[in-house]
């Protein structure tokens, strides 16, 4: 029994999904306290809750702690079972980080397998549906997982209403590496607005226009009134530049202006820019198991959040797989970037490994 410390490192929602993902990869059962000891309300919360019941289901496992507030869970995998999942989280909690907690283990199932998971897609807490289709799905497509995935309804919060649907075929995973930025860079923005003023989309693709130099027919407004439930903005930038593509969010919020959430996102992309890395750091975080799963790759990013060294400890319980974080020197890589890899690899001279 694998005993892990849910308030270590970020102390968040992450350590569940990821121990729920490998024990189900592994068979090994695993015990957890002390659930997102970090947060302001710590313990399972729905979108918590729906994973690991669903993670149950597919892996025949028996389960201790499975309810709302629980601070403490214990999880024995039985079986691997695919087929077809048909899940509610019954909030605006996020279906793609439950759709991330299951898909590996489907990867290696014998069967085919569909997830339809309602609750909120684009949620600021978590990967919007956007970034789960082209930026994290994207690199498993790169390392030849067969994904099919569609967007039934938008899901915004806190309304949420939002269904997506994924349909996983068993292919194996294959080591790649995420470390080039090269060919003329593109970019395009959608602007989602539901049951607001437009005039709070054009306030924004005003400040993205002018903060990035973008000519407008690159900035598109959206307007989701028939399609969403409740209220909702979200700005999605996306960069492509040869095989990286890279993805920033801002959300709309109460009390918050129009032209300080597009300013966020701005700030983001040049961030991005300047670390001279293909890897943003959010996926940083999600490649990192998928990565151990092939048994090898790596990828330069930007510097590590509490979320990576994280995500670096789990899957360390789980899986015997050599993980190398460190910080790159050499003025080409850019002044921030860093490069994690997975496998066997030696430090070169011009480079610092994270103590």
């Amino acid at each position: 029994m694998i005993e892990i410390d849910g308030a270590a490192g970020e102390g968040g929602g992450q350590i569940v999904r990821s121990a729920l993902s490998l024990s189900l990869l592994t068979g090994r059962p695993f015990t957890i306290h002390q659930i997102r000891g970090k947060r302001q309300k710590p313990g399972l919360l729905r979108q918590h809750l729906t994973a690991v019941k669903a993670a149950a289901r597919i892996g025949a496992a028996e389960i201790e702690g499975a309810h709302l507030g629980s601070d403490r869970l214990v999880f024995r995998p039985q079986a691997l079972c695919p087929g077809h999942y048909d899940l509610a989280i019954g909030s605006a909690g996020s279906t793609t980080l439950v759709a991330q907690t299951l898909l590996p283990a489907l990867l290696r199932a014998d069967g085919p397998s569909t997830l339809e998971i309602a609750g909120g897609t684009h949620n600021p807490a978590a990967p919007t549906y956007d970034f789960f289709d082209q930026i994290y799905l994207g690199a498993l497509d790169q390392m030849g997982a067969t994904v099919s995935r569609r967007l039934l309804a938008p899901g915004f919060f806190p309304a949420a209403g939002g269904k997506i649907q994924v349909e996983i075929t068993p292919s194996a995973l294959s080591p790649v590496t995420f470390d080039q930025r090269a060919g003329d860079l593109q970019w395009s923005a959608r602007i989602l607005i539901a049951h607001l003023p437009v005039q709070i989309a054009e306030r924004e693709r005003e400040i993205l226009a002018a903060g990035l130099g973008l000519p407008a027919d690159a900035l598109n407004v959206e307007i989701c009134d028939e399609a969403a439930r409740g209220p909702g903005n979200v700005i999605i930038l996306t960069a492509r530049q040869g095989p990286t593509v890279a993805q920033f969010t801002g959300f709309g919020r109460k009390g918050v202006k129009a032209e300080r959430v597009a300013d966020e996102v701005v700030e983001a992309a040049k961030a991005w820019l300047s670390a001279g890395a293909p890897v943003g750091p959010h996926l940083a975080d999600q490649l990192i198991l998928p990565l151990a799963l092939a048994g090898g790759g790596g990828f330069t990013t930007q510097a590590p959040q509490p979320h990576t060294h994280t995500q670096i400890e789990t899957v360390r319980r789980f899986l015997d797989v050599p993980i190398h974080l460190r910080r790159l020197t050499d003025e080409g890589a850019g002044p921030r970037a860093w490069r994690l890899t997975v496998g066997e690899d030696t430090p070169q001279p011009d480079e610092d490994r994270d103590p």
